[in-house]
């Protein structure tokens, strides 16, 4: 008798309806607990990261739809273009230091080497906030120099959020060394969090005081927000690393330190330089209305890429730490699951974000519908990336980082090489093509790369059949 009833459903025992839904969940249920429970916080911080990279993707995309609506098409495209300069500044001046304190911070803390552990604390931080400082000065010499060549509403508004730099590059080592701490709330919260909030507050008060809401505008707000953000992240983070470690000589091993840290500079300057490429040469041949649409559509698509980057940063000392204690087994075994953390949520999200990009992009004000072409193109470089997962990580974190920043500095050719032929002949989609394109390549050479030199195999579809033929 077939039970298709109401009354037929409640005569189903409920120990069988139990064990149906037990062995449907099992999986996702296994890989959840596994997160939470993870003896050694790595899943814990993962599941922290991640849920601040979400509520920071929420905001940022709230905060991009604001100044949008606020300043208009044409003055968000060029502050867009001004601040997507800082982000790739501020990282270069950083000279790798927002990534190697994953590598030192837990060798120090394991054997105990305080005096070195000090120095490359303080070290690490002042060298960022001296180079920033003197990209600063002659960015905005260049810009004055060269007004006769730029574009001139160009000219202001990046000259002024140059005044950011120092302490955004501060900001992006006090992240780094924060995550390797394990401390969530001071390594995501700042950059994700707090700056586009202030950002947000302070052009929304200069609005309320009868400033126009411009680029120009949108840049001082900027400045205000970076440097009052980093200056309160530096306060707690010497509050809680004094918790932690004896006031003591200070050891500096400078030289060693950037031996190591501008690979991985290499690495992160290259990965951000093919993320923001795009926008950038947009700007050569469009208008700042045009750049808006392409700009907005790339943030529309951010709400997918932070999976990524959330796995990313939580999991790079974690690669470290297997890495220190020899341990080959857990170091493949988590690599596996990051991959699978990075890609299933990216390809569901994928999904269900381009359903909703007419809505979304329709907030951004009339005109940005126009960016849907380019989601879509780009969501396949998205998933080309989540495929293999924070595979660049792992490379770094087992000295491999100077083949990794070659094949970011080759995939960053392909990207302006394709850019410079897509952009003329197609437009913005041509544009989301390069760097698409771009990406795929990279994905390949990453995980090749790790398949010869680590034994590991980062691609999921692999990972899967592996799984599934044990």
């Amino acid at each position: 008798m077939r039970l298709t009833d109401h009354q037929g459903l409640q005569r189903l025992p409920n120990s069988g309806t139990r064990k149906l839904a037990s062995k449907a969940f099992h999986p996702l249920k296994t890989l959840i607990m596994g997160v939470v429970n993870s003896p050694d916080s790595a899943g814990r911080m993962a599941v922290t990261t991640f849920a601040v990279r979400v509520g920071g993707a929420a905001l940022a995309y709230i905060s991009q739809i604001l100044l949008a609506r606020w300043m208009g098409a044409h003055e968000y495209g060029i502050f867009s273009v001004a601040w997507t300069w800082i982000i790739i500044l501020g990282l270069l001046a950083c000279i790798g230091f927002s990534s190697s304190p994953a590598k030192y911070i837990p060798q120090y803390k394991k054997t105990g080497d305080f005096s070195r552990l000090r120095g490359f604390l303080y070290t690490s931080r002042l060298a960022a906030f001296l180079i920033a400082s003197i990209i600063a000065v002659s960015g905005i010499f260049i810009l004055f120099s060269l007004r006769g060549y730029i574009p001139t509403h160009y000219v202001l508004p990046m000259a002024m959020v140059l005044f950011c730099l120092p302490l955004f590059s501060v900001g992006g080592v006090q992240d780094g060394i924060a995550r390797s701490y394990d401390w969530p709330s001071l390594s995501v919260l700042p950059t994700y969090i707090w700056r586009p909030l202030g950002i947000l507050v302070i052009l929304f008060a200069l609005m309320t005081f009868g400033e126009p809401a411009t680029a120009v505008t949108a840049a001082g707000a900027a400045v205000a927000a970076t440097w009052g953000v980093a200056l309160y992240q530096m306060v707690r983070l010497n509050t809680r690393i004094a918790q932690t470690l004896p006031p003591g000589p200070r050891t500096n091993e400078l030289p060693l330190w950037l031996a190591v840290s501008l690979p991985m500079l290499m690495v992160e300057g290259f990965l951000q330089l093919i993320t923001s490429a795009d926008v950038i040469m947009v700007s050569f041949w469009h208008s700042p209305e045009e750049t808006a649409v392409y700009f907005a559509a790339s943030k529309t698509l951010a709400l997918i890429h932070f999976v990524y980057f959330a796995v990313r940063s939580a999991s790079a000392h974690r690669f470290a730490g297997f890495v220190e204690t020899n341990d080959q087994a857990g170091l493949r075994s988590y690599v596996q699951k990051s991959s699978l953390w990075t890609f299933g949520p990216s390809l569901l999200g994928g999904v269900i974000l381009l359903a909703l990009a007419p809505f979304l992009l329709s907030l951004f004000g009339s005109g940005f519908s126009a960016g849907y072409p380019v989601i879509a193109i780009l969501m396949l470089g998205v998933l080309a990336r989540a495929s293999i997962g924070p595979v660049d990580a792992l490379l770094m974190m087992t000295g491999h980082q100077r083949s990794c920043a070659a094949i970011y500095a080759a995939t960053f050719a392909v990207n302006v090489v394709l850019n410079v032929i897509f952009i003329p002949a197609f437009g913005l989609a041509g544009a989301a093509a390069a760097t698409s394109l771009a990406i795929c390549f990279e994905a390949v050479c990453l995980a090749t790369l790790a398949r010869h030199r680590l034994s590991v195999t980062t691609f999921v579809p692999l990972i899967l059949l592996q799984r599934r033929g044990a």
